[in-house]
């Protein structure tokens, strides 16, 4: 089959990979859509070190799933851990953070950038018939967002700013404006601006804020430059919820976060059923996030697009 491989930094497009082979309790998939995010752009500068399929956001159709025959010919979506509900820590309920845990198209798990992939069954949740692919293909960044109000109570009274209005950060800011929280988000260009503008969140740069404004700070851009706005942002006992992963490293000012007794909070995956029904009742807008589609044969080409600037979301099918 196809699909995009990753090995020693270097993304290629191959012919022969074979078809996934099901272990008890799997299920095979056959890709519709699926999307280019920052984490896969990371991978091929060193995240995490990688060798195998690339991709984990995803909408696909069941074609195998022995343990679960009903599951067949379903639509459905995944959680991107998977664990082995035996550790300590998936006893506890916190199987996202499994100590054997591996994670689709990131670590010892190959991903969706291929025409079939397989998943653990109770990884899937089926898509309502209502929800396109096109919307569906959105529900792990957006579970990504919604997590941060999982995490945190953010209250209608706060002032609240996000740093970073890239693919992620355009869901979270959909997410915190249904908060009701005074939210600014900081841009650098103008088309992240308009399309602020046309829901109703109020956008900044960088000079707009003075020191320690808000309440809570959201850093998504994936940079260490976001990071120490972040931090130049939050007040003395505020919060400041990290959503960035990318590679190297970053200069933090310690002494700042222990005398301004700053909160930090790590933010990673989030409730997919919850994002499905947003999604379901149109409160995300994931269309105006869509800057181009290519089929999988053309997948090199959609990094490219990818990784220039301004570029938000870019998906790749899997129909030639």
């Amino acid at each position: 089959m196809k699909a995009l491989w990753l090995e020693e930094k270097i993304l290629q497009l191959r012919d022969d990979i074979p078809i996934p082979e099901l272990n008890p309790g799997e299920a095979l998939i056959k890709t519709q859509l699926a999307g280019i995010c920052s984490t896969d752009l990371e991978m091929l500068k060193g995240y995490y070190p990688f060798t195998g399929v690339l991709g984990h956001e995803f909408v696909g159709t069941v074609v195998e799933a022995p343990d679960k025959p009903d599951l067949i010919g379903k639509r459905v979506v995944g959680t991107i851990s998977i664990y082995c509900g035996e550790c300590l820590a998936c006893k506890a309920g916190r199987t996202g953070h499994c100590e054997n845990r591996r994670t689709l198209g990131i670590f010892n798990y190959h991903g969706v950038f291929a025409e079939f992939f397989k998943l653990p069954v109770k990884n899937l949740i089926v898509v309502p018939d209502s929800v396109e692919d096109e919307k569906a293909v959105f529900t792990e960044l957006l579970a990504a967002a919604l997590q941060i109000p999982f995490q945190l109570h953010v209250k209608p009274t706060e002032k609240v700013v996000l740093v970073g209005a890239g693919r992620l950060g355009l869901l979270i800011a959909q997410v915190l404006k249904l908060t009701g929280a005074d939210l600014s988000v900081v841009v650098r260009r103008p088309e992240p601006a308009k399309m602020l503008e046309k829901w109703g969140i109020k956008w900044v740069y960088t000079d707009d804020l003075p020191d320690a404004y808000a309440d809570i700070v959201v850093e998504a851009t994936g940079s260490a430059q976001g990071f120490a706005l972040s931090q130049r942002l939050v007040r003395p006992t505020g919060t400041m919820v990290l959503k960035s992963t990318f590679a190297g490293d970053v200069q933090v000012n310690l002494s700042k976060l222990v005398v301004d007794e700053i909160n930090v909070l790590g933010s990673r995956c989030g409730p997919m059923d919850a994002a499905l029904r947003l999604l379901e009742q149109g409160l995300i807008d994931t269309k105006s996030m869509i800057s181009s589609q290519f089929t999988i044969s053309q997948g090199m080409e959609a990094f490219e697009i990818a990784k220039q600037p301004g570029i938000l979301k870019v998906l790749v099918s899997f129909d030639d």
